[in-house]
């Protein structure tokens, strides 16, 4: 799912609560838990739900029944950042280079309709520069696959221009395959092993073929109504199938910008936007709100479920939120609930 970029001027976010930008005794700009409420009421979500880490401590929201704090639920595309700091990890360890061709780990596989493994190397697979097509666009995400029935639907397009961004779950569940390919263990595995257990992520999990949810958990809805909680986490594999709660995700991305999963030169890497055009990193993307802060994170968005995390870059400052459906009606509401959470409010 390709990250939403949509930034939301202090002006719109006033007008959102029905509050004018003019008024002569303006009031303080809203708080993210007091716009959450709009996910449900604009946004078109059954309930919404966030949580906050910051200097002060831990702050939880929610907005409509059938939500629950401890809740799990489907990360989707959040799965990215997991896949795409295991390949640093190995990066680091010397086991791969980014620099490296699909072809070298994976010889022969990627080919057909134009699209060549030995012009690509992993790092155009970890920004979405690869060009390969987007296997989700045919399956509609509702089509359990295989990573090689997802590769061969991709290899059957033409690839766009190598070099460009465009957003492909092809390149992260290539990039799985690349991990089992590279380690003898599945990229589920290597996850588990590096970054679940030393965090102590203990609602943290990689389902495979698992259609039902750990409990405690809450429903899911499609954008129509139907409920879809029961999912096969095959319609995403490693570039969304993960499963974990608000608590485990803000953890996750504090400690990886904090420094604790990948040491400073990777860091780096993951955060260079260069080889995207300034669209993307390495499993994490930037947004720059209207105070001028830039936040890092991922979104996700499987059946049922969308998640959004965003952090500073040194991981102090976390916002998890969360709808029990595919998506958010009015997409301005994101940015706003994003500025109001990490731009300074004023009185």
């Amino acid at each position: 799912m390709p990250p939403l970029r949509t930034l939301l001027a202090i002006p719109l976010s006033l007008a959102l609560l029905g509050l004018s930008p003019t008024a002569s005794s303006a009031p303080a700009a809203p708080s993210a838990d007091a716009l959450l409420p709009l996910l449900v009421t604009r946004g078109g979500a059954p309930a919404a739900a966030l949580l906050a880490v910051e200097e002060a401590g831990v702050r939880y929201a929610q907005a409509g029944p059938g939500i629950a704090r401890a809740d799990h639920f489907r990360a989707g595309s959040i799965t990215k950042t997991f896949v795409a700091t295991v390949v640093l990890q190995l990066a680091d360890e010397g086991r791969l280079s980014l620099d490296d061709t699909v072809e070298e780990h994976l010889p022969g596989l990627v080919r057909g309709a134009g699209n060549d493994g030995r012009a690509l190397t992993l790092r155009s697979l970890l920004t979405h520069t690869s060009g390969l097509r987007d296997f989700s666009a045919d399956t509609k995400g509702t089509l359990p696959v295989t990573p090689l029935q997802a590769l061969n639907i991709a290899l059957t397009h033409s690839p766009a221009p190598r070099g460009r961004f465009l957003y492909s779950n092809s390149n992260y569940v290539l990039l799985g395959m690349v991990v089992e390919q590279v380690t003898g263990r599945s990229y589920a595995d290597e996850a588990e092993r590096r970054i679940i257990d030393p965090l102590r992520l203990a609602h943290t999990s990689f389902p495979g073929s698992r259609t039902r949810l750990p409990r405690p958990h809450g429903r899911s809805y499609a954008a129509d109504g139907t409920d879809v909680t029961r999912l096969d986490p095959r319609v995403a594999g490693a570039a969304g199938e993960l499963v974990t709660t608000l608590a485990d995700l803000d953890r996750f991305y504090a400690a990886l910008l904090g420094g604790e999963l990948l040491p400073p030169r990777r860091m780096r890497e993951m955060l260079d936007t260069r080889t995207a055009h300034g669209s993307y990193g390495m499993g994490l993307f930037p947004v720059e709100l209207p105070c001028g802060t830039t936040v890092w994170g991922h979104n996700g968005r499987i059946a049922g479920s969308y998640v959004r995390t965003a952090a500073t870059v040194d991981g102090r400052r976390v916002l998890t939120f969360r709808v029990n459906t595919d998506a958010i009606a009015d997409p301005g509401l994101e940015s706003a609930v994003l500025a109001a959470e990490f731009c300074p409010r004023t009185s």
